[in-house]
């Protein structure tokens, strides 16, 4: 497939850039000419190798490991496009890093993901598009237009074609019901919920199981996989309430510290993610399934260039 306008540009910087190629081979483009690089000391270094004078440009990069460095160069890149008179700057966010950090859970907490947004906006983005973000309302972070794209379609779609009998899906906290009920719908399952305690960040305590589950397949849905405690706990909890097998799916697989290791040693089945976050460990484990969220992009992508509506991607 080959995509003719030639005002419709795809860029890319360092995070995620195989997912970026992927993205322009889906719409029929060629990625863009530029460089992400750093002067000696570190600092940031932009450039375009090709004119974006009047283009609407899509810049697809996932604020992942290493973070800051990560956000510093898309607000940077989007920076030189705005200098470089593009036409529109759509900033396309498959993980949005910071996400977490949404409210002030105690006193004195920053509300990081408004900063973040603030900051985008400031550089000149002029759109959003990101991928289940961790807490919706962070949509209303910003003020201009975000597209919230949906993990659940690509993940349950999987899951329907793997056919598995007796499925019930478990969100492992009341925070992911909503979107554990999305994923239950799809596949016409129960729901079941894991009522924990968090006594502190990445540490939780499995303390009741909600639902049914005996003698069925479990399917744990969250949006982020991080260190894999909050996950495991949960599937070594359902085997002992009497689940045959459990499966588990995450859009986004952060996957640090001893996440790898946790989930190799865990009586998971499989963890099926998709590549908003690439995947760098030397020796992942044979449990992970990776999909890709190119074509749902990609899709978005033609869709906005072209000023048609993209309600079809949210449908389950």
């Amino acid at each position: 497939m080959s995509y003719l306008d030639p005002k419709l540009k795809i860029f890319t910087c360092n995070s995620n850039p195989k997912l970026a190629e992927e993205i322009a081979s889906y719409i029929g483009v060629s990625l863009g000419d530029s460089e992400a690089l750093q002067f000696a000391d570190g600092e940031v270094r932009i450039k375009l190798n090709e004119s974006v004078r009047g283009c609407d440009v899509f810049v697809i990069q996932s604020t992942c490991l290493p973070v800051n460095d990560n956000l510093m160069e898309l607000l940077v890149m989007v920076d030189a496009l705005r200098r470089a008179s593009a036409n529109s700057i759509n900033v396309v966010i498959p993980y949005y890093g910071y996400a977490r950090q949404d409210r002030k859970a105690r006193s004195r907490d920053p509300i990081t993901a408004k900063l973040v947004a603030k900051m985008i906006e400031t550089a000149g983005a002029d759109r959003v598009i990101s991928m289940d973000l961790h807490a919706t309302q962070i949509q209303g972070f910003f003020d201009i237009p975000v597209d919230h794209l949906l993990g659940n379609p690509i993940l349950g779609k999987y899951f329907r074609n793997k056919a598995l009998p007796n499925i019930t899906v478990v969100s492992p906290d009341h925070g992911g019901v909503v979107r554990a009920r999305r994923l239950a719908d799809y596949l016409s399952a129960p729901l079941a919920i894991i009522d924990k305690r968090r006594p502190e960040p990445n540490v939780s305590e499995v303390m009741n199981i909600i639902g049914d589950i005996k003698g069925r397949t479990a399917i744990l849905v969250d949006d982020i996989i991080d260190t894999a405690g909050t996950m495991v706990l949960a599937a070594n909890a359902l085997m002992e309430y009497g689940a045959t097998d459990v499966y588990a799916c995450s859009t986004h697989p952060v996957l640090s510290g001893p996440a790898m290791e946790r989930i190799a040693n865990s009586p998971l089945k499989e963890l099926v993610v998709t590549n908003t976050i690439p995947l760098h460990h030397t020796n992942p484990s044979e449990k992970i399934r990776v999909l890709s969220v190119a074509p749902t992009i990609g899709e978005a992508i033609i869709r906005i260039h072209e000023q048609l509506p993209i309600s079809k991607l949210f449908e389950e």
